[in-house]
């Protein structure tokens, strides 16, 4: 007999794993996850305590004073005198506030009208689906960048375009979801046993659709960055005062020939950031699957 098998059921629960713990586990078996995680949380610290770990004022300028990377300025000033290690940071605070608001609010119209449709089928799914289709129709940076010519630019602008541009992409997966869940006997029983349409939506539903949701968020994170910097690198982004990778980005056209630095660095940036929230999007994927969770 095997030592588990002499312990008791509720020995056997106290001693499986929590679920922090499990994905614990698998972060830190997994090399590039382990490494997004490190890098997601220096930026997080960046973009918390920017001004505090600016070295310089990111709109101090010194005219005619572009220096490459010294002890006094590490990263290089750009052609205005600016710090721009400096704005780098003050960066890592907009872009990150940018992609975890658009996808939160993109990611509470898109299922909530996936649910919608998905449970009551008829007329509400048609209705929800011709829109979807619609917006399927077109890139997500191409309706991005109209929206913002008809809002205009600036911070809540570009944060409200690029969260209806991922709508489509949250709708589709909770619709797919609920068809496949409203079908399972527990959701029958619900509706015996007198439970409302919310409650079961709510409560029995959307719970076990979760999954492939919290995994598209991840992803869309890493896509409302990137949609962020290209916009401001086309001049559809936030105010010119307001210091962001994109707009930093942009502004080193004229002078990446002989200012290296005023690109890499900014490009470097938006690559590392991306990059890590894939490795830990990837992570995610693998600890939420069932298939793998048993594995740990």
């Amino acid at each position: 007999m095997t030592p588990d098998a002499a312990l008791a059921p509720a020995e056997l629960v106290a001693r499986r794993p929590s679920g922090w713990s499990r994905f614990a586990t698998l972060i830190l078996a997994d090399k590039k996850a382990l490494v997004g995680l490190i890098v997601l949380s220096v930026l997080t610290f960046a973009a918390v305590f920017g001004p505090l770990l600016s070295p310089y004022d990111p709109n101090d300028m010194a005219f005619d004073m572009i220096l490459g990377p010294s002890w006094a300025h590490p990263l290089g000033t750009d052609d205005l005198g600016r710090d721009l290690l400096s704005r780098l940071i003050v960066g890592t605070q907009v872009s990150l506030f940018v992609g975890v608001s658009t996808v939160t609010i993109a990611l509470a119209v898109g299922v909530t009208l996936g649910v919608l449709a998905g449970y009551f089928g008829g007329w509400v799914d048609h209705v929800v689906m011709r829109y979807i289709d619609l917006q399927w129709a077109f890139p997500n940076f191409i309706i991005a960048v109209y929206l913002v010519a008809v809002l205009g630019t600036g911070l809540v602008n570009v944060i409200v375009a690029i969260s209806l541009a991922f709508v489509d992409d949250f709708a589709r997966i909770a619709r797919g979801m609920v068809l496949s869940i409203k079908q399972e006997q527990y959701i029958a029983a619900a509706r015996t046993v007198g439970a409302s349409n919310f409650r079961i939506m709510w409560r029995h539903i959307l719970p076990n659709a979760t999954a492939p949701i919290i995994v598209q968020a991840t992803v869309s994170v890493s896509y409302a960055i990137l949609g962020e910097a290209s916009l401001s690198f086309l001049g559809l982004g936030v105010e010119a005062s307001t210091p962001t990778w994109g707009l930093i980005l942009a502004e080193s056209r004229s002078f990446i020939s002989r200012a290296w630095w005023l690109g890499i660095f900014p490009g470097l940036a938006i690559m590392l950031t991306v990059l890590s929230i894939n490795f830990l999007g990837d992570a995610l994927r693998d600890f939420l699957d069932v298939r793998e969770s048993r594995s740990l």
